[in-house]
């Protein structure tokens, strides 16, 4: 487990260098490239998170859905309400790497 971790973190690291290059002007990378790096981060960490709450969410209403017929529409109201606010996370982290740039 902890070589996979070390090698998703090297992964990682390798692919977000590219931010870091210098611009065409030929001026060094400044702050505003951290807030690049910082803005894409917390996209990935937010969509990331974003998939394994809605995985989540959907298998716990498959299940609830699975135990008591009767309540499939209450569950379904209630996940999908949960799946829209859940999605929000994201589209919220996505505007404020649009703001970043």
């Amino acid at each position: 487990m902890k070589s996979k971790l070390t090698l998703l973190a090297f992964t990682l690291l390798a692919l977000a260098s590219p931010i870091f290059a210098q611009d065409q002007g030929g001026a060094a990378a400044g702050p505003e490239s951290y807030h690049k790096a910082a803005a894409y981060l917390a996209m990935g960490i937010a969509s990331g998170l974003c998939g394994l709450g809605q995985g989540r969410a959907t298998a716990s209403a498959a299940e609830a859905m699975a135990r008591n017929p009767g309540a499939v529409a209450a569950i379904r109201v209630a996940l999908i309400l949960g799946l829209v606010l859940i999605e929000s996370l994201a589209l919220y982290t996505l505007v404020i790497t649009f703001i970043a740039k």
